[in-house]
């Protein structure tokens, strides 16, 4: 029955994500030009993979934990307030520097949303105090961390779907929101490889969300602090993965 339930989380959010594709690359809302941006090659590019997988993911996730949907989609909505904003200053450091400044940037934004929304989620997936913050570090670390990779096509896909696998091998809700976070890449795999689409933040901290949050499912409070000490290292080298990443 679990592996039922799990199977229907990846095909759900699988499916969920290909229509959305199809839908908003045939009707963009705003126009084409609206949606289009640079990769790293240079090369135009739509950000369509990153709604539809934030939206068919968080659906998903909602139906295995209504927290890990909440998750899935502020982190979504965030994440696509700073695709729209287009502000190029990358890396923590620089977004809170500005906030220190008086300036109120689209990273600082979705910086403090998602940890927001984090700990509302963690707060409902877990029942005591500390657990509950660890639960709010772990989702909004995640999706910071698959941010944080999404430098070359293909490479923040192939980490949700890395990342996400061992979690099937578990039983409850872990494994059903692994599958969830899995289906949304798996659908938008050939066409970020193709370099027909991008997640844009939108979809990476969406996909990072249900990632974190099939963590929180899935352990208990060692499992979790680990995970947080972890995400806490990457966050923190940031920008210095980052470069690495894009020398590769």
């Amino acid at each position: 029955m679990t592996g039922t339930r799990t199977s229907r989380s990846f095909l759900l959010s699988a499916a969920l994500t290909r229509a959305g594709f199809a839908l908003l690359r045939a009707n963009p809302p705003g126009g084409p030009a609206r949606w289009e941006r640079k990769n790293h090659a240079g090369r135009t590019v739509g950000l369509y993979a990153g709604p539809a997988s934030a939206l068919g993911t968080a659906v998903a996730a909602a139906r295995v934990h209504p927290g890990a949907g909440l998750a899935v989609l502020a982190a979504g909505v965030c994440g696509a307030y700073d695709d729209a904003a287009g502000d190029q200053r990358r890396g923590w450091r620089a977004h809170l520097g500005a906030l220190r400044d008086g300036e109120v940037t689209s990273g600082a934004v979705k910086l403090f949303g998602i940890s927001a929304a984090g700990l509302v989620a963690g707060a409902l997936m877990k029942e005591r105090a500390p657990d509950k913050l660890l639960a709010g570090v772990v989702i909004a670390g995640a999706a910071h961390f698959v941010n944080l990779v999404d430098v070359r096509p293909g490479r923040a896909v192939g980490a949700v779907l890395a990342l996400g696998a061992p979690g099937l091998l578990r039983s409850g809700p872990g494994a059903g929101l692994s599958a969830a976070a899995m289906g949304g890449a798996a659908a938008v795999l050939p066409d970020d490889l193709g370099e027909r689409g991008m997640l844009g933040d939108t979809g990476a901290h969406a996909l990072g969300a249900a990632l974190g949050a099939a963590v929180v499912a899935g352990n208990r409070r060692a499992g979790l602090f680990a995970h947080a000490v972890a995400l806490v290292a990457a966050a923190a080298y940031g920008d210095r993965v980052t470069g690495w990443a894009r020398s590769l």
